[in-house]
Order: structure tokens, then C-alpha cells, then sequence
């Protein structure tokens, strides 16, 4: 979800400043811009006198600029704590069976589930990553096969084993897991 927003306010503010900018560009240099726009030449100002005292005697106009400024604020720093939050997951609740539970560090699972992937027959690499709440952790699972592995018996393999290991060990009821496959690149064999 972070991800589209950034991408989405990143793509409005470019096009904005493309907009703006081109047409400040165009009328400064003297070409022909549409009838509408306030710059028309190269000699005329971005705010005119009179444009710049318009507003300063009613009531409304600084309770108006002071809160568009602080929703801006409030917006921009949202967007930078969203960007600083971890979405790497750092420690699973463990049912202890006291009622305290305990508390399993993320890495110490991600490297179990890594381990126990990576030594499936036709897997060359693995990648675990942990994400989700703590009482409620998901797993992504990125494997490097091997030319010769059977990626439906692999994947058999990973949630029966490795999936249901770690799942059964930090007490869990479920372990939602997505896995992305992908091929070792090889050389042709030649047959002779």
C-alpha cells in the first residue's frame, strides 16, 4: 500500500512541477502559451502587488493559509514515519502456555526457515522474510531452483516441511507463507 502511495504523490508532484514549470519556461521565453494563463511574457511577475495584498485584510485568509500549510505538514510527515516504520517483522509472540507468552526474535525463525529451505532437494538459494503483526506473523519465501527441481514437488516439500515446522515449533495456528520461484540460469546440456 506504501508503495502505490509513493509512487502515486511522486507522479502528481512530477507532473505538477512539469506543468508549472514548462509553461513558466514557455511564457519567459517569449512563445506562445494559452489565454488562460496568469504569466504571459518574459517581463511580467509570478505575483503582482495587488495579487499579494488581496486577501490580507479578511478574516479568513491566515486561519486558511496557516491550516492548508499544517494539513500539508501533518500529510508529509505521515508519509516520512510510514517510510521509517520496519516491514520487517521483528519478533513472533510464542504461546508459552503460562499466559505470558515469549517472544522469538524474527530473524532467528527467518534463518531457521531459510536453512531448513535451502537444504530441500533442488533448491540452490533461499530467501525468508517475516512481515505481518507479532501474534500474527506471514512469511515470504523467495527460492532459487536448481535446472533439475520439480517446482510443484518443491513447494510440496517447503509447506509440509519447512513451513510446518517453524509453524508447529512457535505454536502458531497458521503461518500464511507466499513463495516465489525462480530458475538458476544454466548452460544448455548438449546431447550427443
Amino acid at each position: 500500500m506504501l508503495r502505490v502511495i509513493n509512487r502515486v504523490v511522486l507522479g502528481l508532484a512530477g507532473l505538477v512541477l512539469l506543468c508549472v514549470g514548462g509553461g513558466v519556461l514557455a511564457a519567459g521565453a517569449g512563445w506562445p502559451v494559452p489565454s488562460w494563463w496568469p504569466w504571459d511574457g518574459p517581463n511580467d511577475v509570478l505575483l503582482s502587488e495587488a495579487d499579494r495584498d488581496r486577501w490580507r485584510a479578511e478574516g479568513w485568509w491566515w486561519p486558511a493559509v496557516i491550516g492548508g500549510l499544517a494539513v500539508v505538514v501533518l500529510l508529509a510527515l505521515w508519509l516520512v514515519f510510514a517510510q521509517l516504520r520496519r516491514s520487517r517483522l521483528a519478533e513472533v509472540l510464542v504461546d508459552s502456555g503460562d499466559g505470558e507468552g515469549a517472544l522469538l526474535r524474527g530473524r532467528a525463525l527467518e534463518g531457521v526457515l531459510e536453512g531448513e529451505a535451502e537444504s530441500l532437494e533442488g533448491v540452490s538459494r533461499a530467501h525468508v522474510t517475516l512481515t505481518g503483526r507479532r501474534s500474527a506473523p506471514e512469511a515470504r519465501v523467495g527460492l532459487l531452483l536448481e535446472p533439475h527441481a520439480s517446482p510443484g514437488e518443491t513447494l510440496t516439500r517447503l509447506s509440509e516441511e519447512a513451513v510446518g515446522h517453524a509453524r508447529d515449533s512457535a505454536g502458531l495456528a497458521v503461518l500464511p507463507t507466499e513463495v516465489r520461484l525462480r530458475a538458476a540460469k544454466h548452460r544448455a546440456q548438449r546431447v550427443s
